[in-house]
């Protein structure tokens, strides 16, 4: 018998940065390596990681990094923890394994232990195998994933759908989830998105009507999309194929994405309805766009502010925005429609009460736990109501309440012989910050900071004194950003160099100066006259120097 840990890194109570680790004995096995995109209040930040602290510790025993698919949610994260898991394997379908190789190239990361695996073929580690199952979702080659244990089948099943329309890559494998679920099946992990949603998912996920309808009354589009959501892209060129437009595709990586998927057969396109940037200026063209890269909206925005070479949005446009709202990013998106509107473009939406994305709603889930019939229950992926509800889903299809596991991000749960224990064993988990093409984390403190910047501005305090007398000769001079505008404020620069200036001299004696001292006391002396005329506390930097 075993004893079973299974934790989350990220992915409870928040939508992305899914990292879930199962631990059998010795063995660590790691599913998805995700990223969350930042929000607005996150100032500068492009988008968050999870905490890996745990798994540095124990690289020797992580036995591969299993992908389900190819979006950022569930792969985000990979080129920037590969450097500290470096020689870890990471397993994944064909379609997959591509996105990750471009996302790789990139970065200029060299990676040669990617293994690329196929549905119905187990991975055996000793006593252990892992058998990977096709599902349904927007991207093709999605994969759920069964690890065999003395104990069971802990299953892992990260985004589906049930479609039957839904073929080739795209097909659920129904057979063999009842045969899995035949089995003896330890616990199972589904995500819990749109569990408060009643129904069936299919076929509110399609959008095809909607694409139709929007070519037949529109003369050129502008389309935006997820680049990963190959489905939805197979749909707009069903829907192109069937009239006498050209579909003009932006962007080399889309461009790439799309011919890699043609050639795999991925994509069914008649290549006669692609064009070329002769094309992009007709009016029954196509423009095809996508998201950039963990940068939700930014190429929209970027032909919105007039930095698109080729694009530019005209009166008479139609922009079809195929991409969901993004959680925290409902601004920008509100902004975006704005932007549109004050160019009197028309635009298209997808109403997220009409169209759904491709995550399993309260009937997919409650028809998933009767194939699976799971002993314990782990609602995972989505915030903690997403959760709560995908658990009173689990009750009603007959789980016991207390089999059912409702868990934070690093809360460690724990089978000891098949049986569940509470051992209040909880291991680093959190968040990383990414700014940039670094992936050090920017922290708590930089964003605090930037927030105050944000809030209240700066002000540099800068004076110079004599090296030999210790007398001040030159300022004390002041420069503010996004606090006071200098003209009209005169007055209470006057007080401030009077402050200053009086702090200064009694922090000066005859042999040194203390200018800690100095700095401390503006700073605190400063901030508290500032706030109490301006109500503003502005971040204050004083600079000394002797010459």
């Amino acid at each position: 018998m075993s004893k079973i840990y299974i934790i989350a890194l990220g992915g409870l109570n928040e939508n992305g940065k899914n990292m879930y680790v199962i631990e059998v004995d010795k063995d660590i096995f790691v599913f998805e390596a995700g990223l969350k995109y930042a929000d607005e209040y996150t100032l500068g930040i492009d988008y968050i990681i999870p905490n890996i602290e745990y798994l540095k510790k124990n690289k020797k025993r992580i036995k591969g990094i299993f992908l389900t698919h190819g979006h950022d949610e569930n792969i985000g994260a990979l080129s920037d923890i590969i450097k500290d898991l470096y020689g870890v394997n990471v397993y994944g379908a064909k379609f997959t394994l591509s996105v990750v190789r471009k996302e790789f190239e990139v970065y200029n990361i060299v990676y040669n232990n990617l293994i690329e695996i196929k549905a119905n073929k187990a991975i055996s580690f000793g006593d252990l195998k892992i058998f990977p199952v096709n599902l349904s979702h927007s991207i093709p080659d999605n994969l759920a994933y069964a690890l065999y244990t003395k104990d069971g089948v802990i299953f892992y099943a990260s985004d589906f759908v049930f479609d039957s329309l839904m073929r080739g890559a795209y097909k659920t494998d129904l057979g063999k989830l009842a045969y899995i679920g035949k089995q003896g099946v330890l616990c199972l992990l589904t995500e819990s998105i749109y569990a408060d949603k009643v129904g069936h998912t299919a076929p509110n996920h399609r959008t095809s009507n909607l694409i139709r309808e929007t070519l037949n009354d529109s003369n050129r589009v502008i389309f935006s999309i997820l680049n990963s959501h190959i489905y939805r892209i197979q749909e707009l060129f069903n829907e192109v194929s069937k009239t006498n437009r050209k579909v003009v595709i932006m962007g080399k990586m889309l461009q790439n994405l799309i011919n890699d998927a043609i050639n795999n057969h991925y994509l069914t396109v008649d290549k006669n309805v692609i064009g070329d940037l002769s094309n992009i200026n007709d009016d029954s063209s196509v423009i095809l766009i996508s998201d950039g890269r963990k940068k939700p909206y930014s190429n929209i925005i970027k032909i919105l502010n007039g930095y698109d070479k080729f694009v530019q949005i005209k009166p008479t446009d139609t922009v079809f925005l195929a991409t969901p709202i993004y959680e925290g990013r409902e601004k920008t998106f509100y902004q975006v429609l704005d932007s549109i509107s004050k160019l009197d473009a028309n635009i298209v939406t997808l109403s997220p009460k009409k169209y759904l994305s491709h995550h399993a709603s309260s009937e997919d889930l409650m028809m998933m736990i009767d194939l699976m019939h799971p002993k314990y229950y782990f609602p995972v992926k989505g915030e903690y109501r997403c959760q709560v509800a995908n658990a009173d889903l689990a009750y009603k299809v007959g789980i016991e309440k207390d089999n059912i596991i409702l868990k934070q991000n690093g809360e460690v749960v724990t089978f000891k012989d098949g049986k569940l224990v509470d051992e209040f064993k909880k291991i680093p988990s959190g968040s990383i910050l990414i700014d940039g093409d670094s992936s050090d984390d920017i922290g708590e403190v930089v964003l605090k900071d930037r927030e105050l910047l944000s809030d209240n501005g700066i002000m540099i305090i800068s004076a110079t004194l004599s090296k030999k007398t210790k007398k001040i000769i030159a300022g004390v001079e002041i420069l503010t950003r996004g606090f006071i505008y200098v003209k009209d404020s005169g007055e209470l620069l006057k007080e401030i160099k009077d402050i200053c200036n009086k702090i200064i001299i009694n922090n000066i004696h005859d042999n040194f100066v203390e200018y800690n001292k100095i700095k401390l006391a503006i700073r605190d002396e400063l901030g508290r006259f500032l706030s109490n005329q301006t109500g503003n506390k502005p971040m204050i930097i004083t600079v000394i120097g002797e010459v």
